[in-house]
């Protein structure tokens, strides 16, 4: 039987090449069992490993001493080791084993949690994420406790950066949940609401076969976050939204789809009245800050229909129409809507006096030019990406097994009306 000593020597025998990894990983495998038994004398042979050069060695020591309870004060010490190999391992390595290496980035995670340092976890498990998909299309499983720790850190210029990237294979359905959940939390912190808007609507109409508390919240912010940014909520769902989705979001987010009935109205003081009545609910689901965002973009949205009608108006006017407390607060609102790009219009300070004008963008300049090239550019690559995903789906034997058993026993349709005649 394998000892840890002879692992070891194993180890730094056979890492230089990929036929003696194969070879090694094989030797790892069945000496799994006896690493996990003497699991608590293994951090010392670590020593005697180099993370860059046997990066699949001793992953699989790391996993093993971390398998069970972990104190605070080994913490301390394994979330130094762990975050030194997640930086240093080799990616080809690591996918060798990639169960293992998974389940020491969660305990990564959840190690520095423990210790209440979120921002220690950030660039250790990016690095992890990048090292472990195969592509920058795959979502794997660490890419929602990455954007936990973002969020947790408030690192979210960080959490963006993996957000950029388009996904198209994904390993487990509930990683694309959290995925998208975190990643539209992160959105909202940086303000990027119609990046939000998409990720929340990802969770909503995602396929599942019952409903789940991660869709649940998702629309909860999905309402709200479609307030701020459109100034107006659907309230019917997508054709390809899922019937559990359809039969259940609704009715368990009934407070919020009340407050989308009350924004409809237009009436600024309806809206307050609702929110003060049912405050203590916004706030233990953590979205009273959002709900405070959608009185403001109530504010934003009357000062917007404001352009359809006129051309000039006072503020003095703006702030009556719109129930504003003073002319200087419909002031501030008009300037930020300006910054925005929200509305265009220009403010006489002689007078007070606001002049709406039309959209002065011609849509003819380099940058125009260059932004709708680039989107041509991505919608194609999208529409090859689909069709190679319908030819794979066609030729699929558990969807073909599943559609020839919804089809009909008769398809009347491919039978002439009428019989052949035969001659006889």
């Amino acid at each position: 039987m394998a000892t840890a000593e002879s692992l070891v020597a194993k180890i730094q025998g056979l890492s230089g090449n990929a036929v003696d990894l194969g070879l090694l990983s094989i030797h790892l495998k069945k000496a799994d069992e006896v690493l996990h038994n003497e699991s608590t004398r293994l951090l010392a042979f670590l020593e005697q490993l180099d993370p860059t050069l046997h990066s699949l060695g001793y992953l699989y020591f790391l996993e093993a001493c971390t398998s069970g309870p972990v104190t605070n004060e080994q913490a301390r010490r394994l979330v130094l080791i762990l975050s030194r190999f997640l930086t240093c391992c080799v990616a080809d390595q690591i996918r060798l084993a990639s169960e293992k290496f998974i389940a020491i980035s969660k305990r990564f995670k959840d190690q520095v949690l423990m210790l209440d340092v979120p921002m220690r976890g950030v660039a250790p498990l990016l690095e992890a994420v990048k090292k472990l998909r195969s592509s920058s299309e795959h979502l794997t499983a660490l890419h929602p406790d990455f954007l936990q720790l973002c969020l947790l850190a408030k690192c979210y210029k960080t959490g963006l950066s993996i957000l950029e990237d388009d996904i198209f294979d994904v390993d487990q359905p509930r990683d694309f949940f959290l995925y998208c959940y975190y990643g539209g939390m992160i959105c909202i912190g940086q303000k990027h609401f119609q990046k939000a808007l998409e990720l929340l609507h990802n969770v909503v109409t995602a396929p599942m076969s019952s409903i789940n508390a991660i869709a649940v919240e998702a629309f909860k912010k999905y309402i709200l976050v479609s307030l701020i940014q459109n100034r107006q909520f659907s309230t019917s769902l997508p054709k390809y939204t899922s019937s559990a989705a359809q039969r259940n979001l609704k009715t368990l987010c009934q407070p919020y789809m009340e407050l989308a009935s009350s924004y409809s109205s237009g009436k600024v003081s309806e809206l307050e009245t609702y929110i003060q009545t049912n405050s203590e609910k916004f706030e233990s689901d953590n979205n009273l800050g959002l709900v405070k965002q959608v009185v403001s973009s109530m504010y934003k949205r009357n000062i917007q229909r404001l352009t359809q009608t006129y051309l000039t108006l006072s503020l003095q006017d703006i702030a009556k129409i719109v129930q504003l407390s003073s002319p200087k607060e419909a002031e501030m609102h008009v300037l930020q809507m300006i910054e925005d790009g929200e509305i265009y219009a220009t403010i006489n300070q002689k007078d007070g006096m606001v002049r709406f004008l039309e959209d002065p963008e011609q849509y003819k300049n380099c940058e125009m030019i260059e932004h709708i090239d680039s989107s041509i550019q991505r919608i194609m690559i999208l529409s090859k990406k689909l069709t190679a995903v319908d030819e794979l789906l066609s030729c699929d034997p558990l969807y073909l097994a599943k559609a020839g058993r919804e089809r009909q026993r008769f398809d009347f349709d491919d039978f002439d009306p009428v019989p052949q005649k035969f001659n006889i």
